[in-house]
């Protein structure tokens, strides 16, 4: 079966995840991960690509991005993958794969979906059990966008920038959306269109990029349509972490 052609638009946010083959480690300390944050910031910066949002967990990434140039986001991950596995192997001695074959990546609604992305990505850690507060993991951007703390990899979203006229008031204003988590079926639905690689949004929005890409963004399944005034698709039980 051919592969899906990638679809990269200019300058619209997507949601990226990157998984190590059956679930395996591809971050064993504190040095891999910060390498692989290294690497991260040369490869944005070398294919033009800005990093709003990420998490680093030991054996997956998730990436909020939005490309400046065409093609930027598979050039960016190619280049990061590559480089990355090149320093696994040889700092482990090993050899052969350690990514679960392509990136997945989805397009994000930055005007309905955008922040309820990344707080699906920076409360990654707090779902798999492995903290209780997301600023209690180190290796995501809650610490920039909820306590201010300077990162070379961050560039904000203009939504990030529209909760408030300076720094303290967009601090404020991020840390209050954590005080509601995200229902189960957002989190359903960021799931699956990450898994299927359909754009998150309203059907105005999905409707828009198949027709910016050629690509069909909506899902169809027989039967009756979903009773929430048309905003939605259909979402099924099933899906990975």
């Amino acid at each position: 079966m051919p592969r899906k052609p990638r679809v990269c638009p200019v300058g619209i946010p997507q949601h990226v995840i990157q998984r190590g083959n059956n679930r395996q480690i591809c971050f064993a300390n504190q040095k891999d991960f910060a390498i692989y944050a290294q690497y991260l910031l040369e490869a944005s910066q070398r294919y033009s690509v800005n990093i709003h949002a990420w998490v680093f967990m030991t054996n997956h990434v998730h990436l909020l991005v939005t490309p400046k140039a065409d093609g930027a986001v598979s050039s960016m991950m190619q280049h990061l993958g590559r480089r990355y596995v090149r320093y696994f192997n040889a700092h482990y001695q090993r050899s052969g794969t350690l990514w679960e074959g392509r990136f997945k990546s989805c397009l994000i609604d930055s005007d309905s979906y955008l922040f309820r992305c990344q707080r699906y990505i920076e409360l990654n850690p707090v779902r798999a059990g492995m903290v209780t507060r997301p600023e209690d993991y180190h290796w995501n951007s809650y610490h920039t966008h909820a306590r201010g703390i300077d990162s070379q990899l961050w560039t904000p979203h203009p939504q990030y920038l529209s909760l408030g006229s300076n720094k303290i008031q967009r601090i404020e204003a991020y840390q209050e959306l954590f005080n509601n988590l995200l229902s189960g079926e957002e989190i359903q639905r960021i799931q699956y269109s990450l898994e299927k690689e359909k754009a998150l949004g309203t059907d105005r929005f999905r409707l828009e990029m198949e027709r910016l890409t050629g690509i069909r963004q909506r899902n169809v399944k027989p039967g009756p349509k979903p009773r929430d005034g048309g905003r939605s698709l259909w979402y099924p039980h099933e899906f990975k972490t």
